[in-house]
């Protein structure tokens, strides 16, 4: 230090060009310093610009950095090195950082760095804008049923975006839509309507396609283990003479009550109060709700609805059901046509179901909320009848279908049949 001390006595004695000599050489002892094309600098403080942002992914950001010395003086010629500590994104070497697809907070993961004096700031990357919305479900429903829509949004990175406002409407509408839950409501025009519901936010859309039909298909309607029994009933099963004779199984649960049998005739086996019986009762509790909670297509009410023809569909009355003369269920043509009728209390009849068309037993569904009568024999009834409590059959009615009480009894007259369709 002291030889330093005499060089520069020695040379400010030379003159102006002497002593500029001297202040670099002491520069270079005690100063590191980054590029900069005049010479070198002190460096005191880099300070960036901006120390927040808050960019769309993919989005793009300037930044800068003002580098000055211990006077304060800004060293505008200075070239820092810039970098991303954190993820987020990229920078280059001129500052413009360009976000990544993942939003989050990324804290001071932008740095700039001069001579070992660095800054940092932090970004916040969000979602982008909405680039699509998918509509779910794409559903197949029936005459009059409901279907809660839902709709997301995703930016073009996938990220999920808030949809505000969001509103829904229908194009060829197969029936009506809540505009602001998307609770969709199916008409009465059977068919598939494509792309027909459609949620919108802005500019942006997405669709879903909706299929109505007029009755539910055969599959939504499954016995289980109770498909093979002729009978089931809750507490009894009683015949009151020959002839008589169940085509099928007969099985009882919780009780285990069985009369008549014989004279009266059962060809398939018999379940008392056993498991395979308890497991046909629960079976049965399930088809019997599926037909109650099916959206009624056409109110019947408690007028006799026999002497007249109907289509496959869904028919319901809040109370009682009445069928006197023959009722003829067509089916137009489809061998998988499916007829459910929904009798809020009681159905009682004194006739014959006839079947045209392609319609069959096995598609036809008696749900009865409380019990059914079967007379007017000599008559031959077509369906399968679930009733909540107790089914009876009068003389010489023949039931190609199921008599299946949930809680009750079933009771036979004389000169009954019971085969499965």
């Amino acid at each position: 230090m002291k030889s330093v001390t005499r060089t520069v006595r020695t040379l400010s004695k030379q003159g102006r060009f002497a002593r500029s000599i001297a202040a670099v050489a002491i520069a270079a002892l005690f100063t590191t310093y980054c590029s900069d094309s005049s010479g070198p600098r002190t460096v005191a403080t880099v300070v960036i610009a901006p120390t927040t942002t808050t960019i769309p992914i993919n989005g793009t950001q300037q930044f800068t950095a003002t580098i000055t010395d211990n006077e304060g003086n800004v060293l505008s010629k200075n070239t820092p090195t810039w970098s991303v500590a954190s993820g987020g994104g990229t920078i280059t070497q001129t500052g413009l950082f360009t976000a990544g697809t993942v939003p989050g907070t990324y804290t001071n993961t932008v740095v700039v760095t001069c001579s070992g004096i660095s800054a940092t700031a932090t970004v916040i990357v969000t979602v982008g804008p909405l680039a699509t919305i998918t509509v779910t479900p794409n559903p197949t429903l029936l005459v009059g049923a409901t279907q809660q829509f839902t709709a997301v949004g995703r930016d073009g990175a996938g990220n999920v975006v808030t949809l505000s406002p969001l509103v829904w409407s229908t194009v060829n509408p197969p029936g009506t839509i809540n505009a602001t839950s998307g609770l969709f409501t199916a008409g009465n025009t059977t068919g598939t309507f494509a792309n027909s519901v459609r949620a919108t936010s802005g500019s942006i859309f997405g669709t879903a396609t909706v299929t109505v039909i007029a009755s539910p298909p055969p599959s939504a309607i499954n016995f289980g283990t109770g498909s093979t029994y002729g009978i089931l009933a809750g507490s009894t099963v009683t015949c009151a003479g020959a002839p008589g004779t169940v085509n099928a199984d007969v099985g009882i649960s919780p009780g285990s009550a069985l009369t008549g049998f014989p004279p009266c005739v059962i060809t398939g086996s018999t379940h008392l109060a056993d498991a395979a019986a308890l497991a046909a009762q629960n079976d049965l509790t399930t088809a019997y709700n599926t037909l109650a909670g099916l959206p009624c297509g056409t109110v019947v009410g408690t007028v006799n609805i026999g002497g007249t023809t109907r289509a496959a569909g869904v028919y319901c009355s809040a109370t009682s059901i009445l069928v006197t003369g023959d009722l003829t269920l067509d089916g137009g043509g489809d061998t998988n046509a499916v007829f459910v009728f929904q009798a809020g209390t009681t159905l009682t009849t004194a006739g014959n179901v006839i079947l045209i068309n392609g319609a069959q037993a096995k598609n036809v569904y008696w749900q009865v909320g409380s019990s059914a009568t079967l007379g007017g024999g000599p008559a031959t009834w077509q369906g399968n009848i679930l009733a909540l409590t107790s089914i009876t059959l009068n003389n010489n009615v023949t039931l190609i279908g199921r008599a299946l009480a949930r809680n009750g009894a079933v009771t036979l007259g004389t000169g009954n049949t019971i085969t499965l369709p």
